[in-house]
């Protein structure tokens, strides 16, 4: 009872975290708008520096590689850049090997949020983002499996799941191989997703 000696009322749990499904339009519509835009750049400087593609994909896998190390170093990423450069290159390139260096530089990059979890910064932005509570709960009690799963799925950002995996003490040799096996099936699925529905668009298709 509430009179009762060492009372304390009940907390109420947290609710489990929400798709916010006005973001997750907007993310797809920039999405595709970036991808097509990119594809439409790429094909027009391939065509006037009439290169053959096998000289110059050293260069579109090391871009993807930077960039996805880059987007990856902040805690929030406004746009999927990343993947809208990695689908651009797979117009013309090989998808599973652009999905590689997107998944390689993307687990790199990472590691910025997992340090900062692992020193003990502080990011005032954290523990405040709706689900911050759940995902860390789920990384606590289920390890390297929900690492797995949150870089697996497309839906809720992995942002602060390397942060989490930091304040959590996860061990590197777990945190990484979890983090780059959920990736690297992703950005298979997104290149080739997105390849096709650029294919949609005559100009670029053809």
């Amino acid at each position: 009872m509430a009179n009762e000696p060492g009372w304390k009322p009940p907390v109420p749990p947290e609710s489990r975290p929400k798709v916010r499904w006005g973001r997750l339009v907007f993310a797809f519509v920039t999405l595709v708008v970036l991808s097509f835009g990119l594809s439409f750049l790429l094909q027009y400087f391939l065509t006037r520096l009439d290169l053959p593609l096998y000289e110059i994909a050293w260069l579109a896998y090391l871009t993807v590689f930077v960039v996805s190390i880059l987007t990856n170093l902040s805690v929030l990423v406004p746009v999927p850049i990343a993947v809208s450069i990695m689908i651009a290159a797979a117009t013309h390139w090989n998808p599973v090997v652009i999905a590689l260096f997107g998944a390689l530089g993307g687990t790199i990059g990472e590691l910025s949020g997992y340090y900062a979890g692992y020193l003990g910064k502080r990011i005032a932005i954290a523990e405040e983002t709706p689900g911050y509570r759940q995902m860390e709960r789920w990384i606590r009690r289920w390890g390297v499996v929900a690492i797995f799963l949150l870089a697996l799925q497309p839906i809720l950002p992995f942002d602060l799941g390397g942060f989490i995996a930091g304040v959590a003490r996860m061990p590197i040799p777990k945190f990484l191989p979890t983090l780059f096996l959920g990736k690297f099936p992703k950005y298979i699925i997104l290149t080739y997703a997105g390849v096709g529905l650029l294919k949609f668009i005559p100009f670029l298709s053809g």
